[in-house]
C-alpha cells in the first residue's frame, strides 16, 4: 500500500490536493488513478482535483493538474495561486514566483501572507477568442456572442481561450437547472477536448455573479480561468470594463485585463485546510 503525502487548499471553495513530487519523479498514468481515487468525496480525501509540482530547469517548479475524473487539464487560475502558496510556505519566502506549465510559464505575486491564509495574483496570459485555438467548431473564425446548437439545445456563447477552453453564457438569473446545461455543454460536439462553462449575470459594467461549470470536475463553487474568461468575454462583447469583480457563493475574485500588456490578471485568497497521507491501494 502507497502512501501519498497531501496538503489540502481551496480558493473560494475550488479546493485542491498539492501532490509534492519536487525531490522525485512519476508517470502521468499514475497521477490520473490517485485523482481518481484520493478526489472521491465519500471514499477519498475529496477534492476537484489534484495539483502534482514537480522540479523545473527554467522556473521556480512545475505544475501539472489532474481533475477529479482523473482527466489533465491544461491550466487552472485557482490551482496557480495555491501551488504559489504551497511553494512560498516551504520552499521560498519570495514574492514573486514563476511557475512552468505545458504550454507556458505564468508568474504568481505573493500579496499577502498569513499563517494559513493567502492573497495572491496570477498572470493567466492574454485571452485567445480564435475558435480553431479555443478549440471550438464553428463556422465563423471568432465564436464570439453567436447561436451555437448542442444536443438539441440552442445556446448564444462566446467561446474563448485562457490556457484551457471556455463557453461563456450570459444570463439575466439563474432560475434554471444551469449545472445540467453546464454538463451538456462540457461534453458537446462543438468542443473536441471538452470544455469549462461560465454562466454570468452582469450586475454592472464592473461587477458579475458567476456560476462556473468545471471540465472533468463539475460545480466547483469558483474558478480562477472561469473568472478570467467572463471578463474577458464581457469586455469583447461590449459590456463590462477591463477591471471587474467577479462574484462566487463564498467570495470575490478580481480580473484585470491589461489594455498595455494584453495580459489577464487575477487576485484573490487562498487558504491552506490541512495535510495528511492519503493510503493509496
Amino acid at each position: 500500500m502507497k502512501k501519498i503525502r497531501f496538503s489540502k487548499y481551496h480558493a473560494l471553495g475550488n479546493d485542491f490536493l498539492v501532490i509534492d513530487r519536487i525531490n522525485s519523479r512519476k508517470n502521468r498514468a499514475d497521477y490520473e488513478i490517485l485523482a481518481r481515487e484520493i478526489c472521491k468525496r465519500n471514499t477519498g480525501v475529496g477534492a476537484d482535483g489534484i495539483l502534482v509540482i514537480t522540479g523545473s530547469r527554467r522556473s521556480d517548479f512545475r505544475l501539472d493538474l489532474y481533475n477529479a475524473d482523473g482527466s489533465w487539464a491544461e491550466k487552472s487560475g485557482n490551482g496557480l495561486r495555491i501551488a504559489a502558496a504551497y511553494y512560498y510556505g516551504k520552499y521560498s519566502r519570495k514574492k514573486s514566483i514563476r511557475i512552468e506549465t505545458e504550454f507556458e510559464e505564468a508568474g504568481a505575486r505573493i500579496i499577502r501572507a498569513g499563517r494559513n491564509n493567502f492573497s495572491i495574483r496570477v498572470s493567466l496570459g492574454t485571452p485567445e477568442f480564435r475558435a480553431t485555438r479555443v478549440p471550438a467548431r464553428s463556422r465563423h473564425k471568432f465564436h464570439i456572442n453567436r447561436p451555437m446548437k448542442i444536443d438539441r439545445h440552442d445556446f448564444v456563447l462566446t467561446a474563448l481561450s485562457v490556457g484551457n477552453p471556455h463557453a461563456v453564457i450570459f444570463v439575466d438569473n439563474f432560475d434554471f437547472d444551469w449545472q445540467l446545461l453546464g454538463s451538456i455543454i462540457e461534453n458537446g460536439k462543438p468542443f473536441p477536448n471538452r470544455t469549462n462553462v461560465e454562466f454570468v449575470r452582469v450586475v454592472s459594467r464592473d461587477r458579475i455573479i458567476l456560476n462556473d461549470w468545471e471540465r472533468g470536475a463539475g460545480a466547483t463553487g469558483s474558478s480562477g480561468t472561469g473568472a478570467g474568461a467572463a471578463v474577458a468575454a464581457g469586455v469583447i462583447n461590449g459590456i463590462l470594463d477591463r477591471k471587474a469583480t467577479v462574484e462566487f457563493p463564498l467570495g470575490e475574485l478580481e480580473i484585470e485585463w491589461e489594455e498595455a500588456s494584453d495580459l489577464l490578471y487575477l487576485t484573490g485568497s487562498v487558504e491552506h485546510i490541512g495535510s495528511g497521507e492519503y493510503f493509496l491501494g
